[in-house]
């Protein structure tokens, strides 16, 4: 990079930021987690001064980091194995934008751009350089800070991205195949069991997510499914309620969007429930009460969200992130035991389990794809039917007492 193209890039590269900046700022200038900032700033990649306990690193030497020089070949500007693997990452991520959903694709870009980029570009490795023994050390790199199971969706992003590369013959072959991947963690879920519930109801009766709770554990949806819930889903005549819309969060180009899509997370998703007479009266109220809602606010309600069940007094659809965040602090301010708002879902499960429901009905009930999901996350609360078989086994095989089989004591 000439110096005439470093004080055009310093002109326009963070401009937000001062001239000497710290390792928070690092870490968001760059995208990149706070152990590889340290990591970077340590090893000279990116030159800094030590004052006492903090780094202090001119902002120009953070350009030159964050600086991609374009991913072409040399010789006809097309995608080439001279390129850096790193640049092909990147590359890739815009190929598959525009065939995949925006929550997605946002996880790819958080995956892809704070992890793997920033390791491999420190390599220096090109994509036709690439070999196993480098993906394999970057699974080695991370397994130190993160757990297996984040390391396996890794693997997913690496191994789509150069199957890419095979097919567009940039590679022969594609090395992510040679990989050991970490082996998979089996998930335990938390759960609340029924008095937790009946505490955390009596605790949030009066909050704005009162109704948002209750349904959310009495169904056990997702939060995305909560969420999505809409006035035309819900049946008042027939006593129906239908899984098909939902509202997440994704981070697009550096920003958290709200998104809506009517669809439901898999085919199997999208189901219908009974409309129960409790939670059927509590629908009624409040749509009455978005009405009155509407009346009182006039001009000034969002009625960009209308037709959702789940908004605030003055229209604004529950935002899925502030959900999460603030249901912790629910629970804390009330002195509740912490689960994740997703654990409602859990209980739900491990309430149909403990009263004899069948674990294909709780699969149904749940939206699962395959009933294998179901039993791979609940099998372990399943105690009742471990109990059946302690019976069945203690009632066909007879043990010898301890003086029978010689033992002394």
């Amino acid at each position: 990079m000439t110096k005439t193209e470093l004080q055009a890039m310093y002109e326009v590269m963070f401009t937000d930021y001062p001239d000497i900046v710290n390792v928070a700022q690092v870490q968001s200038m760059l995208k990149i987690s706070r152990h590889l900032a340290y990591e970077l700033i340590g090893d000279g990649y990116i030159p800094g001064m030590k004052i006492g306990n903090a780094y202090r690193i001119p902002k120009i030497n953070v350009i030159r980091q964050a600086y991609v020089p374009p991913a072409v070949s040399k010789e006809n500007g097309e995608l080439s194995a001279d390129m850096l693997f790193a640049d092909f990452m990147e590359l890739w991520l815009e190929v598959v934008r525009n065939s995949i959903e925006k929550t997605t694709f946002s996880s790819y870009t958080q995956m892809v751009k704070g992890k793997i980029v920033p390791y491999f570009r420190k390599t220096g490795v090109k994509l036709g350089e690439l070999q196993a023994r480098h993906i394999q050390s970057f699974y080695l790199y991370e397994l130190k800070t993160v757990c297996p199971n984040t390391v396996i969706h890794e693997h997913a992003n690496i191994h789509k991205a150069l199957k890419y590369a095979v097919k567009m013959d940039l590679i022969p072959y594609n090395p992510a195949d040679k990989v050991e991947r970490p082996k998979k963690q089996k998930y335990i879920a938390d759960y609340y069991r029924l008095e937790e519930l009946e505490q955390l109801f009596e605790a949030t009766k009066d909050h704005p997510y009162s109704l948002l709770i209750q349904i959310t554990a009495f169904y056990g949806l997702r939060r995305s499914e909560a969420l999505g819930l809409r006035w035309d889903a819900i049946d008042f005549e027939r006593n129906t309620i239908t899984i098909r819309h939902i509202v997440t969060n994704a981070k697009i180009d550096g920003k958290y969007e709200i998104i809506r899509e009517d669809r439901a997370k898999t085919k199997s998703s999208l189901r219908s429930l009974p409309l129960v007479g409790n939670i059927r009266e509590k629908l009624l109220a409040l749509k009455e009460q978005q009405k009155e809602n509407k009346r009182i606010c006039g001009n000034c309600y969002n009625r960009e969200y209308d037709g959702y069940v789940f908004v605030d007094a003055m229209g604004n659809i529950f935002n899925p992130r502030s959900v999460t965040a603030n249901f912790s602090k629910l629970l804390e301010m009330n002195g509740l035991r912490h689960i994740r708002f997703h654990d409602l879902r859990h209980s739900c499960a491990s309430l149909l389990l403990a009263n004899d429901v069948p674990m294909k009905q709780i699969q149904e009930w749940l939206g699962h794809s395959d009933i294998s999901t179901t039993a791979n996350i609940y099998s372990h609360l399943d105690y009742k039917s471990k109990l059946t078989s302690a019976n069945v086994m203690d009632n066909i095989l007879s043990l010898p007492d301890t003086a029978a089989a010689g033992w002394q004591t």
